[in-house]
């Protein structure tokens, strides 16, 4: 763990309220910053911590599993501040038009102990999901790659495709989801962003000339959306759909064609697509590629695989980047959810005083 740059105490003034911000207010953090630029910022920020990967805590995430879905807190530090995520994942939410992934996230100090930010998560989630997917092609990916194969058209869909342009100049999507009615959403969200649009019939069909496939569907099973005879030479998946236990999207004989990159092994072989392998089936830790530790893609013909889980560095990074934007972008309220009284050491007396007359 590294020591805090600053441990100086924060004035008490400063502590007594939180920053929180609101569905509202993140949309309008957005929309000042503009998406692309914020998925690219996002992305470096994550860059940035996978590069000190080293000095964090690490766990894999707390989960509670039910046959509806599962509800999980994602906690890390890296010694000067502590943050965490609570989410949950239930796919049949959509058929009672409830969201299949809501989260949100806080970020403390770790000299106090205090917390600084309480924001929602799930539009940070999904835009830090998408920079994360995109940061990590622009390692693996073969260069030059203009083409992305959407498989799986749902909520997540719109912020893949705006990071794959923004951070590794993706400019054609070919779409393909079981649902038609998800496609038409995607091709009526982006149809005026400058996107080459392929609605496709079949995930056959949607692969074909893609050099950069990304997997992301919401059914909670084993499913096989990936055949082994449908992935050719010289590609990279992008496979972020498997994010539980009893969760894949490929079939596993593609793995073993395949190099197999992964954030924290010890949660990604409970919840990604290698939990279909053997506990010793090698795979490459991402931070190893990014501080040059260890070759990512090393010629044409590899096909690379990102068995993307997501992990709480990932969310500590959006959350720092938040709280850093919020000085120049102040969308955000203060919350009295900290008691503060005169004396430290005199709670009862703050409540008394408050009380009748």
């Amino acid at each position: 763990m590294s020591t805090p740059s600053d441990t100086s105490a924060p004035a008490p003034s400063d502590l007594a309220y939180i920053r929180f911000v609101s569905v509202e207010n993140m949309m309008k953090q957005v929309h000042s910053i503009g998406i692309e630029t914020m998925l690219g910022d996002l992305a470096r920020y994550i860059e940035d911590d996978f590069r000190r990967w080293e000095q964090f805590d690490k766990t894999p995430r707390v989960a509670s599993h039910s046959t509806e879905g599962v509800i999980e807190l994602m906690p890390t530090s890296d010694g000067e501040d502590y943050g965490f995520k609570y989410v949950n994942g239930h796919p049949k939410n959509t058929k009672v038009g409830l969201q299949t992934v809501t989260a949100f996230g806080l970020l403390a100090r770790v000299d106090t102990g205090y917390p600084e930010l309480l924001t929602e998560m799930t539009l940070l989630t999904a835009l830090r999901t998408a920079a994360t997917s995109a940061m990590v092609a622009s390692h693996l990916a073969p260069k030059g790659s203009k083409v992305m194969a959407m498989i799986g058209n749902g909520a997540q869909s719109e912020f893949q495709a705006l990071a794959m342009r923004a951070i590794c100049g993706i400019d054609t999507l070919r779409l393909y989801d079981i649902d038609r009615a998800a496609t038409d959403k995607v091709v009526r969200n982006l149809g005026r962003l400058g996107f080459d649009l392929v609605p496709c019939a079949t995930p056959e069909e949607a692969i074909e000339g893609a050099r950069i496939i990304t997997t992301c569907t919401a059914d909670k099973q084993y499913a096989t959306i990936l055949t082994d005879n449908m992935v050719g030479a010289g590609v990279h998946i992008n496979a972020i759909g498997g994010d539980c236990p009893g969760k894949t999207e490929l079939h596993r004989d593609i793995l073993t064609r395949s190099d197999v990159f992964v954030e924290y092994p010890p949660q990604t072989r409970i919840e990604g697509e290698i939990q279909q392998m053997p506990e010793d089936f090698p795979v490459t830790e991402m931070w190893q590629v990014i501080t040059g530790a260890v070759p990512g893609r090393t010629n044409d013909r590899q096909i690379t695989l990102f068995d993307g889980v997501g992990f709480a560095i990932e969310d500590f990074s959006a959350l720092r980047y938040l709280r850093d934007k919020l000085r120049d972008h102040p969308f955000f309220q203060e919350l009295d959810i900290i008691a503060d009284p005169d004396d430290p050491r005199d709670l009862f007396g703050m409540l008394g005083r408050a009380g009748p007359r």
